[in-house]
């Protein structure tokens, strides 16, 4: 069964501590994903996403800016950062760790995502829904994402570990009447 990202009921975010003393939260308004999913089996499954830099959202303009700029995304030079799964295993019922590669302005670094199968249900329309949930913990450093000031009472303004949390929902995808026509036509029985 072919699925496809419900993006309307997907969020790719983050969480940071800043100063020491508070976390900020953000999210990324602009992504797109691929999806190959095995729904009777998800360790057969694939996922590649591409999210837009510059789509940055922390509900701070001035903050947005600067992490768009060369300090931090630079993303007039590295417009997207992906994730390409390379396997996908079960850790227990309905709770698998997606394993696969992170790119970030040209570093491309394996990364583990702790991931739950949140449920699956039907639309009022009768089309079948998979809800996922997804956390990480990357060094922003790792991915060339090194500005910070010191603070003077110790400790960085912004801190080096970064929390991805993203929520994804998948449909079941609707053949196009185009796909239909381009189909194989099924062998039929002579009379």
């Amino acid at each position: 069964m072919a699925w496809a990202l419900d993006k309307a009921h997907s969020q790719i975010g983050f969480a940071v501590r800043h100063m020491m003393i508070s976390t900020v939260r953000g999210r990324f308004k602009d992504f797109e994903a691929k999806l190959d999913i095995d729904d009777s089996d998800l360790t057969h499954s694939y996922l590649e996403g591409t999210v837009k830099t510059a789509s940055i959202e922390t509900e701070d303009v001035n903050r947005d800016a600067h992490l768009r700029s060369p300090d931090f995304f630079e993303a007039d030079k590295y417009p997207t950062m992906t994730f390409k799964s390379t396997r996908i295993e079960k850790v227990g019922d309905d709770h698998y760790h997606v394993v696969g590669d992170l790119t970030i302005k040209d570093v491309t670094r394996q990364i583990t995502f702790d991931t739950r199968e949140e449920g699956r249900g039907k639309d009022p329309w009768g089309k079948q829904h998979i809800g996922f949930s997804a956390q990480a913990s990357i060094n922003r450093r790792d991915y060339g994402l090194n500005w910070n000031v010191v603070l003077e009472t110790g400790g960085w303004l912004v801190h080096e570990q970064v929390r991805i949390e993203i929520s994804l929902e998948v449909a079941e995808a609707q053949e196009t009447p185009a796909a239909a026509a381009t189909a194989e036509p099924k062998e039929t029985a002579q009379a």
